[in-house]
């Protein structure tokens, strides 16, 4: 693994408007040309989270993920944030991780914000997403998925000698709410892993006059901050020390006492 530059972009998602939310996202992500590996935008992102699917979803050759190849090309970096995607009659909440190059990986949220009948208006995933970038194994999640550890856990594979991940990535719609559990799951995560975790929320009030108080922060694998974000648009990029990790997971190897278990569709 290389040092990897990873940049936090929290933004304030205008509601309903997809050529406002290209236009906000897509100066914060040029800005950072050259710059940063990886550039992580909020869930949702051109949207805002909305259980109006069929007028806000996009399709997968649609112009927003036009857009986000373009992006991820003009700013030399991969970019992950989710988006509302339509397959046919069913809508899901779908994490893109867009390269440079215009290849792409996708995951669709598992783990559906019943709360907010979510469950109700989109279809859920089953399949956990894993890609590389500079020698690092990273895990991309979305918002309500943090909440469920067993989905998360980071096992390590004996035969291939590596661990799930070395980092994962949670982008978010988190109201200010609930902003404690927020910043609280995310050191579980990263603690109980022995994983970098970065958390990406938005800030301001959506259209369903939800507050967003933002938090979004990188963590090292003890749970400590890296960088802290606040309530505003802000944009920051922390470097992710490698050697650091492999150190903390020779000196405490907590996961050669993890319990097996099988995750079930």
């Amino acid at each position: 693994m290389q040092p990897l530059r990873i940049s936090l972009l929290q933004g304030a998602t205008r509601w309903h408007d997809a050529a406002a939310n290209r236009a906000c996202y897509g100066a914060l992500a040029r800005s950072l040309k050259g710059q940063s590996d990886l550039l992580v935008l909020p869930e949702t992102f051109l949207s805002g989270f909305t259980n109006e699917t069929l007028g806000n979803a996009e399709t997968m050759d649609g112009e927003g993920l036009r857009w986000l190849r373009d992006l991820a090309r003009e700013s030399g970096a991969t970019i992950t944030g989710s988006l509302v995607m339509r397959e046919g009659d069913r809508c899901v909440n779908r994490l893109i991780w867009m390269r440079p190059d215009g290849t792409f990986a996708q995951y669709d949220k598992r783990h559906l914000f019943r709360m907010a009948k979510e469950h109700e208006r989109y279809a859920g995933g089953n399949e956990r997403l894993t890609v590389e970038l500079n020698g690092w194994r990273i895990c991309p999640q979305v918002c309500y998925d943090l909440r469920f550890p067993v989905w998360l856990r980071n096992r390590y594979d004996r035969t291939a000698n590596r661990f799930d991940y070395d980092l994962l990535i949670f982008v978010a719609n988190w109201p200010s709410a609930r902003r404690h559990a927020w910043r609280t799951l995310l050191q579980a995560r990263a603690i109980e892993n022995l994983s970098y975790c970065v958390g990406v929320n938005r800030v301001g009030v959506d259209g369903n006059d939800l507050h967003y108080s933002g938090d979004s922060a990188a963590l090292d694998f003890l749970g400590q901050p890296l960088v802290e974000l606040g309530a505003q648009e802000q944009v920051v990029t922390v470097t992710l020390d490698p050697a650091a990790l492999v150190a903390h997971r020779e000196r405490f190897p907590a996961w050669m006492d993890a319990d097996e278990f099988v995750i079930t569709p």
